[in-house]
C-alpha cells in the first residue's frame, strides 16, 4: 500500500476571469508541480473528496456523504461531461467500512459530478476518466450541515478501507477555502429559487448558461469591490487551516463549529471539509509529510487559492 495526497481550491471562474499575469502565472506553476508531484507517483487509483453546487445532489434528497458507484460528470463552467471510470470495488469497500464504523454514508449507481469534481480530475490528471476514481460527495453549501469533524471521521474510515489495498492510491480533495459567492440559501429563497434548489436538477442549456454568466458577472463585481453581499476573502484563516492539515493532528478540528467556520471564511468555506477528509484518510494509512504547499487570495475568482500536496513519510513497498 502506498497513499499519496493533492488538495485544491476549485472555481467554476477558471478560464472566464482574469486574475492578472502574475496570479496566472503562479497558480500555473502550482498546478504543474502538483501533475508532477502525480506523475511521479503514478496512482493506480484515485479517491476523490469533493462537493456539488446543487447540480447532482439537491434538496429533494440531501445526504451529507455520498459514494459514487456509477457517476457521470456534468460538465458545467466548460469542464469535460462524461462518464468517470469507477473502480467499483474500492467504492464498495469504502462504503461498507464507513457502514462498519458507524456511518451512515449513502451511495449511488447514478452519482452526478459537477466542475468541483470534474476540474480537479481535468487539471491534475488530464482527464476525468484518466484513472480509476472513487468520486465521495461532502455537502457542503445545503445547510443545514454536520460539524466539520465528521469529514475527519470520514476520512479515517476511507482510510482504513485504502490501507488494505495493494496499490498506489492518490487522495484528492477539491474545494474552496474562503469563498462567499452568491449561492442561494433554502431558507429565505423565493418559491421560484427554492424549487430550483429541490428538484431542478435537469436545467436546460440555456438555463445554465445563463446562471453561468450571472456567476461570473457577480466575481467581476466583487473584484471591482462593487459588492457588499459578499465577504472578504480570509487569507489569515485560510492559512491557519493549511498549516492545521500539515501539522498532521487533525485533533484541533473536532472543537471547530459550523457557524464559526462560517462566520471565518463565508458559507462556501465548508468545502474545507473535502480537504480535512482527504488528510484524515492520510493519516490513517501513516505520518505524512507536505511536500508543497500555495496559496493566494484570488477575488477574481471569489477565492483563496490553494494547493498542497503531501506523502507518507515512511510509505510500504
Amino acid at each position: 500500500m502506498s497513499v499519496a495526497l493533492c488538495t485544491m481550491a476549485h472555481s467554476p471562474l477558471m478560464g472566464y476571469n482574469d486574475p492578472g499575469p502574475e496570479a496566472a502565472q503562479e497558480i500555473d506553476l502550482a498546478f504543474a508541480v502538483a501533475r508532477d508531484f502525480i506523475e511521479d507517483f503514478d496512482p493506480e487509483v484515485v479517491v476523490l473528496f469533493a462537493p456539488d453546487h446543487y447540480n447532482g445532489f439537491l434538496y429533494d434528497l440531501m445526504p451529507p456523504f455520498c459514494v459514487g458507484l456509477n457517476a457521470r460528470s456534468v460538465g458545467d463552467y466548460a469542464t469535460q461531461a462524461g462518464e468517470l471510470d469507477v473502480d467499483r470495488a474500492l467504492a464498495t469497500s469504502i462504503i461498507e467500512e464507513a457502514l462498519a464504523s458507524d456511518i451512515d454514508i449513502a451511495y449511488s449507481e447514478r452519482m452526478v459530478v459537477d466542475h468541483g469534481a470534474a476540474q480537479a480530475l481535468q487539471l491534475l490528471l488530464g482527464d476525468i476518466a484518466a484513472r480509476p476514481v472513487v468520486p465521495i460527495f461532502i455537502n457542503s453549501v445545503a445547510e443545514p450541515l454536520g460539524p466539520p469533524r465528521r469529514s475527519r471521521i470520514l476520512g479515517e474510515a476511507v482510510g482504513r478501507a485504502v490501507s488494505a489495498l495493494d496499490a498506489r492510491v492518490l487522495v484528492v480533495g477539491s474545494g474552496g477555502l474562503s469563498h462567499d459567492p452568491p449561492v442561494p440559501q433554502l431558507a429565505n429563497a423565493s418559491p421560484e429559487v427554492a424549487e430550483r434548489l429541490i428538484a431542478g436538477r435537469h436545467r436546460t442549456p440555456q438555463q445554465r448558461s445563463e446562471h453561468e454568466a450571472r456567476v461570473i458577472a457577480s466575481a467581476l463585481e466583487f473584484a471591482a469591490a462593487q459588492r457588499t453581499d459578499i465577504m472578504p476573502l480570509n487569507p489569515d484563516w485560510d492559512r491557519y487551516f493549511m498549516g492545521v492539515l500539515a501539522s498532521g493532528d487533525l485533533t484541533e478540528i473536532d472543537d471547530w463549529t459550523t457557524e464559526w467556520c462560517t462566520e471565518q471564511g463565508g458559507h462556501s468555506a465548508h468545502e474545507v471539509r473535502t480537504w480535512i477528509a482527504a488528510y484524515a484518510t492520510l493519516l490513517v494509512c501513516g505520518p505524512y509529510e507536505v511536500a508543497h504547499s500555495y496559496y493566494r487570495p484570488v477575488n477574481e475568482w471569489i477565492a483563496g487559492f490553494g494547493i498542497t500536496t503531501a506523502r507518507l513519510t515512511n510509505p510500504s513497498a
